[in-house]
């Protein structure tokens, strides 16, 4: 009776070794992170919080293309497409588009689109000194500026590459419902009357 227990005992203990090993070496084993599916060239399942390409291949949203509310050339070599002019729920107006250099070289952005406020200088380059005017109403429109001081708008433009484009935005106070239509003024820009949706 001993001897079946004392083999019994050796049996159990072969498998408790062998079970340990064995997780031991899967646990550790060889710092390959690809599931069986991507070793077999499918590709994994993406991540909820992954970014989804779009058509250009790249992980952000372009902007309708095809809506153009005004086309703003410059001598400087810039060009502004005002895309949107947007009224927010809370009281704003967005306006959005995009800047284009289309000048055969390389061109910097004046400092006059940072606006003339102190308070706005020592934010950097910014396009804070955009206003609108409001004709009907005989009123400006400046860009707002969070408690802190800086500009609600794109910063940070500085060089633009020939050829290439920098979206931008650019929010203000919203004129009142009866307002249709205000007029854009970008420092050095010729100006351009847009519609409000």
């Amino acid at each position: 009776m001993s001897i079946r227990y004392g083999a019994a005992t050796c049996r159990l203990a072969v498998a408790l070794v062998t079970t340990v090993l064995s997780l031991s070496l899967t646990a550790c084993g060889g710092g390959d992170t690809g599931s069986a599916k991507e070793k077999a060239g499918e590709s994994a399942p993406a991540k909820k919080d992954d970014p989804k390409p779009n058509d250009a291949g790249e992980g952000n949203v372009v902007p309708d293309a095809g809506k153009t509310l005004a086309t703003i050339n410059g001598n400087n070599g810039f060009q502004f497409i005002i895309r949107g002019a947007t009224r927010d729920p809370g009281g704003f107006l967005t306006v959005t588009g995009t800047l284009k250099n289309t000048s055969g070289k390389k061109a910097y952005a004046p400092v006059e689109w940072n606006g003339q406020e102190n308070n706005v200088r020592r934010t950097g380059r910014s396009l804070a000194g955009t206003t609108l005017v409001d004709k009907t109403e005989k009123k400006r429109y400046y860009v707002l500026r969070d408690t802190d001081g800086f500009p609600l708008t794109t910063t940070g433009i500085t060089g633009v590459n020939s050829g290439s484009e920098v979206e931008f935005f650019a929010q203000f106070p919203s004129p009142p419902d009866k307002t249709t239509q205000v007029d854009i003024q970008i420092p050095l820009m010729p100006t351009a009357t847009i519609e409000i949706s």
